[in-house]
């Protein structure tokens, strides 16, 4: 397929990123990944993604978070899924790819997923392949387990690798506050790392359950749309790993609840800290008393929408 002539210049889509504000690893599997039940949460902290026309395939990066270390080559997961769509359309031309990001780098906070998921949806309207909704999720999930929810935004259940997407119903708005860390943690390091606490039986590490699942107390919280209630139940199988990889995540962990924060957790595999407030008045105290503190601190709330088209008001020429 070839670009049609009508088809627009420059395609702008916003994606959010996202925290895990539940997560629960199963045992691992003989491939080496892990069945997961996550419940997922659709953040006010966007990664922008223009898309133009090129003859190739092209990308620069910038943002208000540390970019260094993206790559800006086919590792990119925004660029892969350029590709992915092109080779799965046959379309012939190529794509040059503006991201502006964000959402904290190598953060756990499903950045680069959000980039992947902003650039499926811009490449598929600026070159007319008109994928419908299910297609897209379907390459999505090729690029990996988060890429999915990216496209979904709002609140979700993940199962098996986190990309078995069920939308849950969440009323009002939460309100968190982000700490982010420039020194990275590894996905696979955490997860290695307490699998074999596990294997150890280390104390204060549980059992991996057989099938992974949210509670029903997460589910009420959310539907009632009350942190009070959400923050005793919020959990993360990975935190005690990345605590062990990270120690002085734990004091920052202790500095925002002892400030105010109804509860506080590694997102994902880390080495982003969220942090849930009872009201946006709440949040603003903490954000200001962490980032005294030396935090790198952002506010955002949820849930948002997934990646969508927006309208830019000037045509880049």
């Amino acid at each position: 397929m070839s670009g049609a002539a009508s088809s627009p210049f420059r395609v702008h889509v916003r994606a959010p990123g996202k925290i895990n504000v539940f997560f629960e690893v199963g045992e691992v599997e003989a491939d080496g990944y892990h069945d997961v039940a996550s419940a997922y949460q659709a953040l006010s902290l966007y990664e922008d993604v223009w898309a133009e026309h090129s003859d190739d395939f092209s990308i620069e990066v910038s943002g208000t978070v540390d970019v260094t270390g993206v790559p800006l080559d086919a590792r990119n997961l925004a660029m892969r899924a350029a590709r992915l769509l092109a080779s799965t359309t046959g379309y012939s031309g190529g794509v040059h790819l503006t991201i502006h990001k964000a959402v904290p780098v190598a953060g756990g906070m499903g950045g680069g997923s959000a980039d992947a998921a902003g650039a499926l949806v811009a490449c598929d309207a600026l070159w007319g392949t008109g994928l419908a909704m299910n297609e897209l999720h379907e390459l999505a999930a090729e690029l990996g387990a988060d890429v999915p929810f990216s496209l979904l935004g709002g609140t979700a259940i993940g199962t098996g690798r986190g990309d078995e997407l069920s939308p849950a119903l969440a009323r009002g708005r939460f309100e968190w506050v982000l700490v982010s860390n420039t020194q990275g943690l590894s996905t696979p390091a955490v997860y290695s790392a307490l699998d074999e606490y596990r294997a150890q039986r280390v104390l204060d590490i549980s059992p991996a359950p057989r099938a992974p699942m949210v509670p029903p107390g997460v589910m009420q919280a959310l539907r009632a749309g009350d942190p009070d209630m959400l923050a005793l139940h919020v959990s993360n199988d990975l935190q005690v790993a990345a605590l062990a990889l990270r120690p002085d995540l734990a004091e920052i962990l202790e500095l925002g609840e002892r400030s105010g924060a109804l509860a506080g957790f590694v997102s994902g595999s880390g080495p982003t800290l969220a942090f849930l407030a009872r009201d946006e008045a709440s949040a603003l105290d903490l954000q200001v008393t962490l980032s005294a503190a030396g935090c790198d601190a952002l506010r955002a709330h949820g849930p948002v929408p997934g990646a969508r088209v927006l309208t830019d008001p000037t045509p880049r020429r």
